[in-house]
C-alpha cells in the first residue's frame, strides 16, 4: 500500500503515474522500499489537465456553466460574500473598492470567505495596477505612472512585492498588467500603460509578468489594446480600422511578449478593429482565434466586465446574458459581470449560459473547455493541494 503525503503545491502519488519512486515519510529517497513507503511526485501540467478534465466530467451542465462566472457584490461582510459565491456556484469573484476592508487581516476574512473549497479556490481577481487603480489602501507600491519611466527591472520588482501583498490576503489572481501602448498622452488609459512604444511596452510587460510568477496568476489586458482604438470602453466601444499587420508590429507586441513571459490570463477589451471583425475583441472568435493560435496563449481568457457593453447603449448588447452567451461561444473561458449588475446578475448568466448549452446554441464542447481551463487555473492555485489517485490510501 502506497501512501499520499501533503506536500507544498499540487502533486500526485506516483503509483498513479505508473512511476515507482520510493521516498521516506520525510520525502527524501529510500534504499529500500517497505509497505509504508511514500511515493509524491510533482504534478505535471498534464496531469493537473487531466484531472480538471475528470472534475468538470463529474459536474452537471449548470455546475460547469457556473465554474466560468466571475461575479460582484459590492459589500465587504464575510457571510454575505459567502452566500454570494455558494448560492450560484461560481468560479470567481472580482474584488472592488467597495469590498476591501480597512487592513490585510480583514480581508484575509473576506478571502477565506469566498473560499468554500481550499482544494478548488475560486479565482478571486483584483484590479491591482498600483497609482490611478489601487484597491489596496496599504499598496503603496508604484504603478504605471513611475514604472514607464524606470527600467524594466523596476517593474519586475513592483509586481513581485504587489503579489506577494495579494498572495498574503488570500487574492489569487490580478488584473493588474495593462499592455495596452496608448500614443496618446491624452487616452484615458495613457497613465495605466506600462510603456508608450511596443518596444518599452513590452520590456516592462514581461518583467511584470515574471514579478508575479509564483505569487499569483497574471492578467494581460486589454487585449487586442486600447492604444488604436481612442475612447474608454466604459462607456462606449472604442475603434479603429487599423490593420491585423500594423497591429503585429504596434499594439500586438506587448502582448505576444507577456503571453511569451507566461502570463495566466488574457483579458479581451470591448474594443472593435473593424479591419479584423466588426464584432468587439470580447465577442469576436477571430480575435480568440488570434491569442489561440498566432500568438500561442494556452491560458485562460476572460472578458472584460461585461456590464461595460451594456453600458455602451447600443441596443445589441442590452442584455448581459446574451452577451456572455456570445462570448463564451467565440472563444472566452470566463466571463465577468460588475457594472449594472446586482446580487442576482451572475446567478442569470449562468442559468443563461447552461441553457444556451443544453439547446445547442452553445456547444457542450466550448462549454466543457472553458470549464477545464477554468478549473485547471484554480487547482493551480490550491494551496499545497493533493491530486487524488486510483490506488493511494490515506496516512494513518
Amino acid at each position: 500500500m502506497r501512501r499520499a503525503v501533503r506536500v507544498l503545491g499540487l502533486a500526485v502519488c506516483a503509483a498513479a503515474l505508473g512511476i515507482a519512486m520510493p521516498v521516506s515519510a520525510a520525502g527524501t529517497p529510500a534504499d529500500v522500499q517497505s509497505a509504508s513507503t511514500v511515493t509524491v511526485v510533482p504534478a505535471t501540467d498534464a496531469t493537473v489537465n487531466a484531472h480538471a478534465e475528470r472534475l468538470v466530467a463529474a459536474m452537471s451542465t449548470r455546475e460547469r456553466a457556473a465554474s466560468i462566472v466571475m461575479g460582484h457584490v459590492p459589500t465587504p461582510d464575510p457571510a454575505a460574500l459567502r452566500d454570494y459565491i455558494s448560492d450560484a456556484g461560481l468560479g470567481g469573484f472580482i474584488l472592488m473598492g467597495a469590498n476591501i476592508p480597512a487592513d490585510e487581516a480583514a480581508l484575509r476574512a473576506v478571502t477565506a470567505a469566498l473560499t468554500l473549497d481550499p482544494a478548488l479556490p475560486p479565482l478571486i481577481g483584483i484590479d491591482e495596477e498600483g497609482d490611478d487603480v489601487t484597491r489596496l489602501p496599504w499598496d503603496d507600491l508604484p504603478g504605471a505612472v513611475t514604472l514607464k519611466n524606470a527600467e524594466p527591472q523596476a517593474s519586475a520588482a513592483a509586481f513581485a512585492a504587489r503579489g506577494g501583498l495579494l498572495q498574503r490576503a488570500g487574492v489569487n489572481v490580478n488584473f493588474g498588467v495593462v499592455a495596452d501602448v496608448p500614443a496618446d498622452s491624452g487616452s484615458f488609459i495613457f497613465r495605466r500603460a506600462l510603456g508608450t512604444t511596443p518596444a518599452s511596452a513590452a520590456d516592462r510587460v514581461t518583467a511584470a509578468v515574471q514579478g508575479h510568477s509564483g505569487l499569483v496568476a497574471s492578467t494581460l489586458k486589454h487585449f487586442p489594446g486600447h492604444g488604436a482604438a481612442p475612447g474608454d470602453s466604459h462607456h462606449m466601444l472604442p475603434t479603429t480600422d487599423r490593420s491585423l499587420e500594423a497591429w503585429e508590429q504596434e499594439d500586438g507586441t506587448p502582448f505576444r511578449a507577456g503571453i511569451d513571459a507566461g502570463a495566466d490570463l488574457l483579458m479581451f477589451g470591448h474594443l472593435v478593429y473593424t479591419a479584423v471583425d466588426a464584432a468587439p475583441a470580447s465577442l469576436s472568435p477571430e480575435w480568440y482565434r488570434i491569442a489561440r493560435e498566432d500568438l500561442g496563449f494556452d491560458g485562460v481568457t476572460i472578458t472584460d466586465d461585461l456590464g461595460m457593453l451594456q453600458n455602451t447603449g447600443e441596443p445589441q448588447y442590452a442584455d448581459p446574458v446574451a452577451n456572455a452567451v456570445s462570448a463564451v461561444a467565440a472563444g472566452a473561458d470566463m466571463v465577468m459581470a460588475v457594472m449594472l449588475s446586482d446580487a442576482g446578475t451572475a446567478g442569470r448568466i449562468v442559468d443563461g449560459l447552461a441553457a444556451a448549452a443544453e439547446s445547442g446554441t452553445l456547444s457542450a464542447e466550448r462549454l466543457d473547455e472553458a470549464a477545464a481551463r477554468v478549473i485547471e487555473l484554480r487547482l493551480q492555485h490550491s494551496p499545497g493541494g493533493m491530486l487524488p489517485c486510483a490506488d493511494c490510501q490515506p496516512a494513518e
